[in-house]
């Protein structure tokens, strides 16, 4: 069961193209038009996370978030999730984007966990009796996926929270330094699982992992003074990345 609802693609899905066929705004694709986010600092003044930004995310390809902390990494993942407005300009989403993996907030605390996976399951058109033999047996969770979800421990929670996002196949894929949780196997589970989704899917993860970065991506892009600038060269991205930390110490 967990191989095959893994592998699975939703009934209204293409197709999935060989690499280098894709077009870079098809399904998949997140692109910035004219963006602008920014918070009052007091005084009048304002800090922006990022300012009249126009960019594509390439449909198809993984691409790694990099900014010093209190860049603006994480709102600007809630932005491209549609959980965080922005002041002007637009975010057009091209298919199926996923909320922040492994993000267990929007659960509802007296649905077990099981109830909790049914919808889900139901708000993205996923078989729900599939979801939740799929969550069953990748959370490891046993009798617990059947109480209410305010009684789990944080690692329970993580682990339902990365099963349900694995039981969806979406065609691109938010990541907000969270991949993995749970003891070394489960890790492994995760990132097995992890890969397999992101094969035919795009992928944009905001990480301070640098080795995660070259094991995962093939694109940067940098957050700096809102400003932000995608580097088809990883190792370019992470060089322009490594000296805008430097430059802020």
């Amino acid at each position: 069961m967990f191989a095959r609802l893994l592998s699975g693609r939703t009934p209204a899905k293409p197709a999935a193209r060989k690499p280098g066929t894709r077009s870079p705004s098809g399904r998949g694709s997140v692109r910035f038009v004219s963006l602008s986010k920014s918070y009052p600092t007091g005084h009048g003044a304002r800090k922006y996370i990022i300012r009249n930004s126009s960019v594509l995310f390439p449909a198809g390809r993984k691409v790694a978030l990099l900014g010093h902390n209190g860049t603006g990494k994480s709102t600007m993942m809630r932005m491209i999730s549609g959980a965080q407005d922005y002041d002007s300009g637009e975010i057009i989403r091209n298919g199926a984007i996923s909320w922040l993996i492994g993000f267990s907030g929007a659960f509802h605390a007296d649905l077990t966990g099981a109830q909790n996976a049914r919808f889900v399951a139901r708000v993205h058109g996923v078989d729900t009796d599939g979801m939740v033999d799929f969550v069953s047996e990748f959370s490891e969770l046993g009798d617990y996926l059947h109480m209410p979800f305010r009684t789990y421990s944080s690692g329970m929670r993580s682990r339902l929270a990365f099963g349900v996002s694995m039981g969806v196949p979406f065609d691109c894929y938010l990541v907000d330094e969270v991949t993995s949780v749970g003891d070394k196997r489960f890790r492994e589970k995760c990132a097995e699982a992890f890969h397999t989704r992101l094969r035919d899917s795009s992928a944009i993860m905001a990480t301070h992992n640098l080795s995660q970065v070259k094991s995962m991506c093939d694109m940067a892009a940098v957050l700096h003074d809102g400003q932000l600038t995608l580097f088809d060269d990883v190792e370019e991205g992470l060089a322009i990345h490594k000296s805008n930390q430097r430059d802020s110490k």
